[in-house]
């Protein structure tokens, strides 16, 4: 009989919660041959990753997985061999209970949100006792080989660079979402929370003197575009230019998608946790929007990040980045520090590869979460 897993997500903002766990719920049946059901509380976020999903039903078979809608009203269900609650959501009080009444409790892991901060090392695996004689393990992705890994499936560099090695594949595809870049152009792709420092980047990628070609995915960073562009209003696909500067608002694609998304560009802007980790397998560079916390708690997990990815560059790529990545992160203007990434930008792209590479070598999150069960038996 299968192993069977049970993932929680609970939406609460935005995508990552469901970009997450719906990539970890397709890769543990691909790879790992277990039988998953995705329990979620918003199915409509949800077909935005999904979108061959149906929002109305309240149990669907999507990819292998079979996901459930996770409603208020509890109905009991019997409790999986393993249970994962996703970024420490609450399990309802009923399944709690079924996991403890099985003749061998359900293995239950916490998954915790990625962060390079030291202590997550010496906090992964870690058993916390719960009532009933139930035991939660706390299991934390990251970059280093103390932590459980990050997402990423079996084939998925191979893929990228067949795409990036292949100019008619890339072209192929930005036809297919309405976008012909000049040849000369900087392809740069921008999803972001809201940000007061857009404009003032924006104005230096206007002034330039090489062009940039800007691809928005729809989100809420387009209402800050839209006041830099003096607009009410841009429908989807449609191009504007001002200066050496070409913005255009792209449809919310799936996952898939926007990995060539990524795939496609010379530098992507990313926010959360979902598509910073896409961004990295990218191998392109890149710069981050983390997800701001109450009394900045967010930031020591930005300079943690930091310090790993920074180690093997140059004084002045350092700089650069990190002045950069501070400043995007603190709403402040950003001209001074996008001139002096430029000037470093063959440094920067070679250690996207290597940094890409370097977390590679490392087992992926489904697996490391697949060898704790077995350890666990």
């Amino acid at each position: 009989m299968r192993v069977s897993w049970d993932i929680f997500c609970n939406v609460v903002d935005n995508y990552g919660d469901i970009g997450v766990t719906w990539r970890l719920a397709r890769q543990l049946v691909a790879e790992q041959g277990f039988a998953v059901r995705l329990w979620v509380d918003d199915l409509a976020a949800f077909c935005r990753v999904c979108p061959a999903a149906d929002e109305q039903a309240a149990a669907q078979l999507q990819q292998g997985v079979e996901v459930r809608r996770w409603c208020a009203d509890w109905s009991p269900v019997e409790a999986a061999d393993v249970v994962i609650e996703a970024f420490a959501c609450q399990l309802p009080a009923a399944y709690v209970a079924a996991m403890a009444a099985r003749v061998r409790p359900s293995l239950w892991l916490n998954l915790e949100y990625l962060s390079a901060e030291d202590w997550v090392g010496g906090c992964h695996g870690l058993p916390s006792l719960q009532p009933k004689g139930l035991q939660k393990f706390f299991f934390f992705p990251g970059f280093t080989s103390d932590t459980g890994g990050l997402l990423r499936e079996a084939g998925l560099l191979e893929r990228r660079r067949a795409f990036q090695q292949d100019p008619q594949a890339r072209q192929d595809f930005l036809r297919g979402l309405g976008v012909a870049p000049r040849a000369d152009a900087r392809l740069m792709s921008l999803f972001a929370y809201e940000n007061p420092g857009l404009a003032s980047w924006l104005d230096v990628l206007a002034a330039d003197v090489q062009p940039s070609h800007l691809l928005v995915p729809e989100g809420r960073i387009v209402a800050d575009l839209l006041r830099w562009l003096q607009l009410d209003a841009l429908a989807v696909g449609t191009v504007q230019v001002r200066g050496s500067l070409t913005v255009q608002v792209l449809p919310f694609v799936s996952q898939d998608d926007y990995d060539r998304l990524l795939w496609s560009c010379d530098f992507n802007a990313v926010r959360g946790e979902d598509s910073f980790v896409r961004a990295q397998w990218a191998g392109r560079p890149l710069l981050w929007q983390i997800y701001p916390q109450p009394e900045d708690a967010h930031l020591d997990k930005l300079e943690a990040f930091l310090a790993l990815y920074t180690e093997a560059l140059s004084p002045a790529a350092t700089a650069a980045l990190l002045a950069q990545w501070r400043a995007w992160n603190s709403g402040a203007v950003m001209g001074e520090s996008w001139q002096a990434l430029l000037e470093v930008w063959p440094e920067l792209t070679a250690h996207a590869q290597s940094w890409c590479s370097q977390q590679a070598a490392q087992t992926d999150l489904a697996a490391a979460l697949a060898q704790f069960y077995r350890n666990w038996l």
